[in-house]
């Protein structure tokens, strides 16, 4: 017996970052929006825990127990008393290190998967916590739509989202270390404000204004992150003079994101960025999408 889930990637339409913690997190207002870019993990009966992947970037991936979908079959058994005995194969389609939540999804629908597999029925809250448990940005990829993420981005609070966005990610070659965006903010920011969330774009989003929403994105970790990979200030120029709306760092990078007022100007933004020579390659996607769902 197998079960596959299917879960989509994020992208950070607010991400206001405070001053590090005493525990080296830091607070956040962290406007979660999934989008239509998916990784699947399909979790099979084994004699012991395996991790395999496919798909572009699939190489970048640990297949070890580093990996999180290994992590959420391990936390998840230990839970029930249990052995982690799973086959989890990964198929990846979202950008690998590319601050779009590909590993936090995977680890996310790994746990669903293996939830699914074992029979172990755990509660809508037991699943988030152990998410919150694995990482920041799990239980966003476990919930999906659209969240307002407190704390260390791991409290969610669910957001409406009144119509249908159209955006282009162009993937960097290369990738960045979300430890050392941060470390970089730290140094640039040395006295970051408390972060909160913005009511315009929140509004934007309630209300589907796609240029209100465009008039109100921003991401504190953006200056960090050119800091480190400057040539993606080359793709962002490269992307709001195809007529992007807005353009941004997704959360910690590399890829970047363009919101776009329609499918017609996203194909056009995506073949502009793809010809430009400071991508790899563009990719179509719209938003909201939903959560980690058994396929």
């Amino acid at each position: 017996m197998s079960v596959t889930v299917r879960v989509p990637a994020k992208v950070n339409v607010q991400l206001a970052v405070g001053a590090a913690r005493p525990d080296g997190f830091h607070d956040l207002a962290n406007v979660f929006l999934a989008v239509g870019l998916y990784d699947e993990v399909t979790a099979t009966a084994a004699d012991e825990l395996r991790v395999t992947c496919e798909g572009p970037g699939s190489d970048q991936v640990p297949l070890d127990r580093t990996n999180l979908a290994a992590r959420a079959a391990e936390l998840l058994a230990a839970r029930y008393g249990i052995a982690p005995d799973v086959h989890l194969h990964i198929a990846k389609d979202i950008p690998v290190a590319g601050g779009m939540a590909g590993g936090s999804a995977d680890g996310a629908a790994a746990l669903v998967a293996c939830d699914a597999l074992w029979g172990t029925k755990a509660s809508r809250g037991e699943l988030l916590d152990i998410c919150a448990e694995l990482g920041s940005d799990v239980p966003f990829s476990l919930v999906g739509g659209a969240a307002l993420g407190t704390g260390r981005g791991e409290k969610l609070q669910p957001l409406e989202v009144g119509g249908t966005f159209h955006w282009v990610f162009a993937v960097a070659d290369g990738g960045l270390s979300t430890p050392a965006v941060y470390r970089e903010f730290d140094r640039l920011t040395p006295d970051a404000p408390a972060p909160e969330a913005s009511p315009a774009l929140l509004e934007a989003l309630r209300t589907g204004d796609t240029e209100a929403l465009a008039a109100t994105v921003t991401n504190d970790l953006q200056p960090a992150a050119l800091s480190l990979f400057p040539s993606l200030a080359d793709t962002l120029a490269a992307g709001t003079a195809a007529g992007a709306l807005a353009a941004l760092v997704s959360g910690s990078g590399p890829t970047t994101a363009f919101l776009t007022a329609d499918a017609a100007s996203a194909h056009k933004v995506a073949d502009a960025l793809t010809s430009s020579g400071t991508c790899r390659t563009a990719r179509l996607a719209t938003a909201p999408a939903q959560g980690a769902q058994t396929v």
